[in-house]
C-alpha cells in the first residue's frame, strides 16, 4: 500500500482542503501531561514537538513504539506535522513489525526503549533525535489539513489476519469531539488520563492521545501501568479530577485486589465487553462510575453505555447504526463511506442497539446457535474462575468440537465442567477444556484468533 506516490500532487491536493488546528486554544501554561511527576506545559510540548520534526528521518512512513505515553504523543505531532503517515501495528511482535515493513518497505522506527525490533532497516532513538529545544518564539502551532492521512492503524486479528485502515486528520479530529461529549469532559476543567492500554491501539490512541491533543480540557500520564498497585500509584501522581482508560480484564484485578484508590471521576472501559456485575463491583468499591465505549478499529469509537444503567449502547451525536439480516454497519459525518461492522447487532433504533456478538463468533451445533461471547460470560460468571474463553476451530461444522481454557486456581476440571454442565445445553459443553496458568492476553486484554488456534494445537500435542 502506497499512500504517496507523489508527495508534491499530494500537498497541492491537500492545500484545498479544510485545515484543522491541532491544539484548540493555546495556552503556553496549560498542562498537557504528567510525565514522571513532573507537569508538562503545552508550550514546552510543541517546541519538543517542532525540535523532533526537524530531526526525523526523511521517509513517508514511522512506527511509533515510544512506550512513555507524553513521547509517543510528541513523536506523533512530530510524523504529522512533517507529512509522515503514523503506521500502528497491533502488537511489536517481530514478526508483525516484519509483516508491515513487507507491506510499507520506506518506513522508519522510532523507540525510546532498550529493545532494538528486529527485521527493520532504520531503527532511530527518540533521545538521538531531540537536540536543545528551540525557543517558545520560534515554536508555532500548525494549522493541518484535514485531509491528510495521520495514521494507518491496523486490526487486532482477532478474527483473521491484521488489516490495514488509514485514517485522516479530520477523521482523528471529530472523533475526538465526539468522544469528549460522550464522556461529559466539561469545559475549563482539566481532566488527567491515566491509561492501561498502549498508545499504538485505537481505543488507546483516541482515549490517551488525541483527547489532549485535539481537546483542551484533558492532559494525559506518560506511564502505562499494569498490576493494580502500579495503578493506583500512577493515579495518585495526577490532579484531580482523573480518569482510568482500561479493560475489563483489568477492572476485575482492580476489584479482585481490593485495593483502595485515588479518587477516580470515571472509569472508561472498552476492547471487550463487561459484565454487569464487575461493573458495579467496581463503582460500588471505587465510588465513581464505569462506561464502557463501543468501537472498532474500520470506525473507531462510536458508542457508548453506562453498564449498571442500560443493555443498550449509545451512539454518539451524529453517528447512525443499521442492520439488515446477519449485516449490520454504522454512519457517520467523520466517516468517509459506511463501516461494515464485525459485530451483529440489533438496533433499537439508528441511535440505539443491543451487541449481540461477533459474526465470526456465531457457533450453530445440531441446530442450536449461541455465540462465542455468550458462552465466554457463562464461563466468567463461575465462581473461582479469573479468566477463562472458549474457541471453535475451523473444520467442517459437523465434526467441529468447542474449545475452552480457563484460569481456575481452586477448581479441578470436574468442578468447572460440573458447573458448565449445569449452565450449558450440552452441544455446547467444551471438549476439550484446559486449565492454565494464565491466558496469553494481548496487551490490550485481547486473544486473536491465530494465537488461540496455535495454543490448542500446542496443547493438543501433550
Amino acid at each position: 500500500m502506497t499512500i504517496y506516490q507523489d508527495e508534491s500532487a499530494s500537498k497541492a491536493f491537500e492545500s484545498t482542503q479544510p485545515l484543522y488546528t491541532s491544539i484548540q486554544h493555546f495556552s503556553e501554561t496549560r498542562v498537557i501531561a504528567i510525565d514522571r511527576g513532573r507537569s508538562i506545559s503545552l508550550g514546552e510540548y510543541w517546541r519538543e514537538v517542532t525540535s523532533l520534526a526537524a530531526n526525523l528521518p526523511n521517509r513517508p512512513y514511522m512506527v511509533n513504539l515510544c512506550e512513555n505515553r507524553y513521547r509517543f504523543l510528541v513523536a506523533f505531532a512530530a510524523a504529522l506535522i512533517r507529512g509522515q503517515v503514523n503506521l500502528l501495528p497491533p502488537s511489536r511482535a517481530p514478526k508483525v513489525l516484519q509483516r508491515v515493513a513487507e507491506q510499507f518497505p520506506q518506513l522508519y522506527c522510532l523507540t525510546d526503549g532498550s529493545d532494538v525490533p528486529e527485521g527493520l532497516d532504520e531503527v532511530v532513538r527518540y533521545d538521538d533525535r531531540v537536540p536543545q529545544l528551540i525557543s517558545v518564539r520560534d515554536a508555532c502551532i500548525f494549522d493541518i489539513p484535514g485531509e491528510r492521512v495521520a495514521a494507518i492503524a491496523f486490526t487486532s486479528g482477532s478474527t483473521g489476519h491484521p488489516q490495514p485502515h488509514v485514517k485522516t486528520w479530520r477523521t482523528f479530529c471529530e472523533s475526538a469531539k465526539l468522544i469528549g461529549a460522550a464522556l461529559g469532559l466539561a469545559k475549563h476543567r482539566l481532566v488527567t488520563v491515566v491509561a492501561t492500554v498502549p498508545p499504538q491501539h485505537m481505543y488507546g490512541l483516541e482515549t490517551s492521545i488525541l483527547l489532549p491533543f485535539c481537546l483542551d480540557e484533558v492532559a494525559l500520564y506518560s506511564g502505562r501501568p499494569f498490576f493494580p498497585a502500579d495503578i493506583g500509584a500512577a493515579l495518585e501522581q495526577c490532579p484531580k479530577p482523573r480518569m482510568l482508560v482500561t479493560t475489563p480484564v483489568h477492572i476485575r484485578a482492580l476489584v479482585e485486589a481490593g485495593e483502595k484508590l485515588p479518587d477516580i471521576e470515571l472509569i472508561v472501559s472498552a476492547t471487550a465487553p463487561l459484565s454487569r456485575d464487575w461493573a458495579l463491583k467496581a463503582e460500588t468499591l471505587f465510588q465513581t462510575r464505569v462506561l464502557e465505549i463501543y468501537g472498532c478499529t474500520e470506525a473507531g469509537s462510536i458508542a457508548f453505555r453506562r453498564t449498571t444503567v442500560d443493555d443498550l449502547w449509545q451512539a454518539f451525536d451524529g453517528v447512525r447504526f443499521q442492520s439488515k439480516a446477519e449485516e449490520s454497519w454504522v454512519e457517520a459525518e467523520h466517516l468517509p463511506e459506511p463501516v461494515v461492522l464485525n459485530d451483529v447487532i440489533e438496533c433499537h433504533s439508528t441511535r440505539r442497539f443491543r451487541l449481540l456478538g461477533r459474526s465470526a463468533d456465531l457457533v450453530n451445533i445440531a441446530g442450536k446457535r449461541t455465540s462465542i461471547g455468550a458462552l465466554n460470560s457463562v464461563l466468567n460468571e463461575i465462581e473461582g474462575v479469573r479468566d477463562g474463553v472458549f474457541f471453535l476451530p475451523d473444520g467442517p461444522e459437523a465434526s467441529v468440537r468447542l474449545i475452552a481454557f480457563a484460569v481456575a486456581p481452586s477448581m479441578t476440571k470436574d468442578d468447572l465442567m460440573a458447573e458448565l454442565r449445569a449452565r450449558l445445553d450440552p452441544v455446547f459443553l467444551p471438549r476439550p477444556l484446559y486449565l492454565l496458568d494464565e491466558l496469553p492476553r494481548s496487551e490490550t486484554g485481547k486473544l486473536p484468533r491465530q494465537v488461540l488456534a496455535e495454543l490448542a494445537d500446542k496443547l493438543a500435542k501433550t
